[in-house]
């Protein structure tokens, strides 16, 4: 096979740090290469450095990339612009930002063809609406002048891979392009990248730390840690025979059941409960008077026991965070909810606020959720100062940060300073410290890498055991749902359309949309 891209020896360093070390791997052409490791071990780095897409303050100590036998390190920028888009293409993992919010799809779509293939706009136009249909965008014709924000991230992501594919380009790099997405999205733009690749005879670098989705779409993988290229092999090598250590504790992090059957009694009441929960938006379309309504919840009866995790599992838009939120009253909905024998929806705000440290929140990211002009300290003692206002404080801050694993040396720290699994340890012990009897856990995995994943998992679950919290779980990955949950309720269109205990649920699924959901998880790959 014909190589297409040879780096070799390559060193990168910001100022005086060294992220990546002697790094050597290839692609040949038209094949499909996956380069997986935990967060900082330089996956993106490194691809970015492919199309010299990184600072100027970054420098290549060493190394070289050769891509079709020309050396991109030496090339002008005239020469790389050139390169890009037309020769190598790249998928990043957050569409939304990769898109210009203030100019329509289309006009983004099209800028490829007009400056590498110099094609009038009726023609780029016409190629791309082409596109766009076969990577199965609904109405082309009418999403082509829609702005980014108006599509899901689905079709956001399929944008993406369009503008991508537009000039055949020979690499495509996929930089985590299916992260945020649900499991059937998920697994349409794997299948759209298989097919797409085998048209044009694109040769793939996927980046990903979702080991089930490279072993469903790569031939070769490289594993990377600490900047350092730890082992290579076929797909089937590495998942059967691992070599390196590393390896094999990232093949064993994938999340399994840890959670122990909960013990009901008849006698117990429910810590929360709602009945006919209903939360409708009016939407009402710019410059035009009509007004259509939304049933975000439609028609919820949902009971959560003391010390009890509750999943809810289903796509995006199908209602799960409203709910959550409805629950603890901060969307305003109709019905009744009643915690610890007390009906919230019926409370004055004044007498809600004081109820407000028994249930807490923990969101999906961190990095927004936690304030950047704040400590660590004042970060996770803010509640105390509210609730508790003459609680020794620092003495139950060093408590609660042992509890989730942090060293108490991180007080004056700032978030930006920290690892996303770091965060996320730092927004649980500020739900924590205030001693809920509630936690509503909105997504707080999902942008973790698996090994990350699995030790916040661990540490919910003895967080649970030990303080008998219960824990309303909310999540599109299922693996992780089946993790920690001791029962699921499955949410499509503001509904519940199957509950039931986890283990029960997963091996019997009743509805045709549940059996989906299990199919589109990659189970079947695991």
């Amino acid at each position: 096979m014909t190589q297409l891209l040879n780096i070799n020896k390559l060193s990168i360093a910001f100022a005086q740090t060294q992220v990546v070390h002697d790094l050597s791997f290839y692609i040949n052409a038209g094949e499909k290469v996956a380069l997986v490791g935990e967060s900082g071990s330089g996956k993106s780095v490194t691809a970015l450095s492919i199309l010299q897409l990184l600072q100027d303050q970054v420098n290549y100590p060493s190394g070289s990339i050769q891509f079709q036998k020309q050396d991109l390190l030496q090339l002008k920028k005239a020469q790389l612009r050139r390169l890009r888009g037309k020769e190598i293409a790249m998928i990043f993992q957050e569409p939304m930002t990769s898109l210009n919010p203030v100019y329509p799809i289309g006009t983004q779509l099209m800028e490829p063809l007009l400056l590498h293939e110099g094609l009038s706009k009726s023609a780029a136009r016409r190629r791309m609406l082409e596109l766009l249909e076969r990577t199965g965008i609904p109405e082309p014709h009418k999403r082509f002048d829609a702005y980014p924000h108006t599509l899901s991230g689905g079709q956001r992501q399929r944008v993406m891979i369009a503008m991508a594919l537009a000039c055949k380009p020979k690499l495509l790099i996929a930089d985590e392009p299916t992260t945020a997405l649900d499991v059937t999205i998920q697994l349409q733009i794997i299948e759209l990248l298989e097919e797409m690749q085998k048209e044009f005879q694109t040769a793939v670098l996927l980046i990903s730390h979702d080991l089930n989705l490279v072993k469903r779409f790569a031939e070769r993988i490289y594993v990377m840690q600490a900047g350092r290229l730890v082992e290579s092999a076929t797909v089937d090598k590495l998942f059967k025979q691992p070599e390196q250590p590393y390896t094999q504790h990232l093949l064993n992090s994938q999340p399994e059941r840890i959670q122990t059957d909960y013990d009901y009694s008849a006698d117990t009441p429910p810590l929360l409960e709602g009945k006919q929960i209903r939360c409708y938006f009016t939407q009402k379309q710019f410059l035009k008077r009509n007004v259509s309504e939304v049933k975000a919840v439609d028609d919820i009866n949902l009971q959560l026991f003391p010390g009890e995790t509750v999943g809810i599992v289903g796509e995006s838009g199908s209602g799960k965070t409203t709910l959550g939120l409805c629950l603890l009253r901060l969307q305003n909905c109709t019905g009744m909810i009643q915690f610890a024998n007390q009906r919230l929806d019926q409370l004055p705000p004044r007498q809600l606020r004081r109820l407000r440290r028994h249930f807490q929140v923990v969101f999906q990211d961190p990095y927004s959720s936690l304030s950047p002009r704040q400590t660590v300290e004042q970060i996770i003692g803010e509640g105390l100062k509210i609730h508790f206002p003459a609680f020794k404080r620092r003495e139950r801050i060093l408590s609660i940060l042992n509890e989730v694993g942090l060293e108490e040396n991180i007080l004056s720290r700032y978030p930006y300073q920290f690892s996303g699994g770091q965060r996320q340890r730092i927004a649980i012990a500020r739900a924590v410290i205030l001693e809920p009897q509630l936690i509503l856990l909105d997504e707080p995995t999902s942008a973790l890498d698996v090994s990350v994943q699995k030790q916040v998992i661990e540490l919910l679950i003895n967080l649970q055991r030990k303080h008998k919290i219960s824990y309303l779980f909310i999540s599109h990955d299922l693996k992780v749902i089946r993790a920690i949950s001791h029962r699921i309720f499955v949410m499509r269109h503001g509904q519940f359309i199957e509950q039931g205990e986890t283990e029960q649920l997963f091996n019997h699924p009743q509805h045709p949309y549940t059996q989906s959901l299990l199919q589109a998880s990659l189970f079947t790959t695991a």
